[in-house]
């Protein structure tokens, strides 16, 4: 079974994990330019760097459609810079996953394969897609749901370690990002992370920089540009979450009870 996964942040990285180790073979698209903040464990980076690993796994750049066979009969997770999906009628993958997480449908449609899965708010099983995936944390995460939609988005991150919206380093400006830390950074509140235009973003508590945006990204003020993870385990950020580990035990459900492995 091939499964095409748009998207390749940390939260699809997370889903293309647990569907690689399955032994289902995984292609993924992103951005030219990623936006990811946890670069460190995003398959978003082959794009930029031409190769990344995350967890002993393996991605790359593929050039082309064209390219994505050998790679996968190699073992590696190709990844297109295609944003707009102009692959999918190429590769005619098996199943399709949006976890492009924008909390809104950019334009996948349930004809796009056999299995179409909808990752987080702005799907609608039977709608738009066969089955959505729950994203928020709490009792409901992982959740594979074959009507209906997610629950809709807070703009509000889930608890980690006691804290929600602190985590979250916004950046202060529009205009080019220049990143001052780097991941795994210890940090103590009011530490700056980094500059845009001139305004620092600040950190808003202690812990270790689990994510930020690369040196040169263009970004708009409020956008969100880092991530400090209060629990101060440096491994966290070389490693995928518990969030997008269970997402993806939610997406594998949801793939073999649609493709009918399980019958």
């Amino acid at each position: 079974m091939l499964v095409l996964i748009r998207g390749a942040g940390d939260l699809a990285t997370g889903i293309a994990l647990r569907l690689h180790r399955a032994g289902l073979r995984v292609a993924m698209t992103d951005l030219p330019r990623p936006t990811a903040i946890r670069r460190t464990v995003a398959f978003s980076q082959a794009i930029v760097h031409g190769e990344a690993a995350v967890e002993g796994v393996t991605a790359r750049l593929a050039q082309s459609p064209a390219g994505v066979p050998a790679l996968l009969e190699a073992g590696i997770i190709p990844v297109l810079a295609d944003p707009e999906g102009a692959c999918v009628p190429v590769l005619r993958p098996d199943a399709l996953v949006d976890a492009i997480l924008a909390k809104k449908n950019l334009g996948t449609r349930i004809t796009d394969a056999p299995v179409v899965i909808g990752v987080g708010p702005g799907f609608t099983a039977g709608a738009d897609c066969h089955a959505v995936v729950e994203t928020m944390r709490g009792h409901y995460l992982g959740r594979a749901l074959y009507e209906g939609s997610a629950q809709p988005n807070t703009g509000i991150p889930g608890l980690i370690g006691g804290f929600a919206g602190e985590r979250v380093l916004r950046a202060p400006a529009d205009g080019v990002f220049h990143q001052l830390l780097d991941i795994g950074a210890q940090v103590k509140q009011g530490d700056i992370a980094a500059q845009v235009d001139g305004q620092p973003m600040v950190c808003t508590l202690d812990g270790v920089l689990r994510g930020i945006l690369a040196e040169g990204t263009p970004v708009h003020k409020g956008m969100k540009a880092g991530d400090v993870d209060p629990r101060c385990e440096l491994r966290h950020c070389y490693c995928a979450s518990d969030k997008a580990l269970a997402i993806g035990g939610g997406v594998l459900e949801a793939l073999l009870c649609l493709s009918g492995a399980l019958k």
